[in-house]
């Protein structure tokens, strides 16, 4: 039976992704920290190795082919959770200066505990995304904002895209039904200061569908936005 690590190598390498054996072993090592963390808190739902590899890694390291990340690019995950898909790209291109952002305190503990045994240097931040999308250090500072989240586009956009530069990117990584949200986003895209630049669909290895759709920060943004939490999710900037 293949190895975890192995098995990374040569399914990255099936969608042109070129993973050394160094870095096969530090996604190793961050796979076991995930499902022993996993046992005490709430990481993932997905615990079985090979679904690892291919749900959290692979699916995190298919943006790169989605979006050209600029050498030494200011990056920030928004709602990282258990750091999908900040930490795999960290570990893939170490010249990105990662921010990794989300709610809660126990998931950031976590990922200073994967950053201490890696090696890996981000900056880690407590703050829900739209009051940090308001800090003067963080609003319109990246040059890219990600995020793997479920809520809608038109949710994700007003969370996400206030981290942007003008100039920058949001990716936000989605399943199925990405042209149908794209359309629904369009308002919300135009009001925040983008525009839809294209959108990327790739079948993971257990045929499920995966999609980034990409938004281009073309224009400042109104000081209106980001709102608060509860007017994003209850007064969606959709599309009429």
């Amino acid at each position: 039976m293949m190895n975890m690590e192995q098995q990374l190598i040569e399914l990255s390498a099936q969608y042109g992704l070129s993973i050394s054996a160094q870095q096969a072993a530090a996604f190793q090592t961050y796979m076991e920290l995930l499902l022993e963390w996993n046992e005490k808190m709430n990481l993932t739902a997905i615990t079985e190795p090979q679904q690892v590899v291919e749900k959290h890694f692979l699916d995190s390291l298919l943006l790169l082919k989605a979006v050209e990340i600029p050498e030494n690019a200011k990056v920030i995950d928004v709602g990282t959770g258990a750091g999908f898909p900040g930490i795999p790209l960290l570990l893939y291109r170490t010249d990105i200066r990662l921010t990794l952002l989300d709610s809660l305190q126990k998931r950031l503990n976590f990922l200073q505990a994967v950053c201490d045994a890696l090696g890996l240097s981000a900056e880690l931040i407590h703050a829900r995304a739209e009051e940090g999308g308001r800090r003067p250090k963080l609003r319109e500072q990246f040059d890219l904002a990600c995020a793997r989240a479920v809520a809608p586009l038109p949710v994700l956009c007003e969370y996400c895209l206030p981290f942007v530069r003008r100039g920058g990117a949001f990716a936000a990584m989605k399943g199925p039904g990405a042209a149908e949200e794209s359309v629904a986003a369009k308002k919300a895209i135009s009001i925040l200061g983008a525009r839809t630049e294209s959108t990327h669909s790739f079948i993971l290895p257990d045929g499920s569908e995966r999609n980034v759709i990409i938004c281009r920060k073309t224009a400042a943004m109104s000081d209106k936005y980001p709102r608060h939490g509860s007017k994003i999710a209850k007064s969606p900037l959709y599309q009429p």
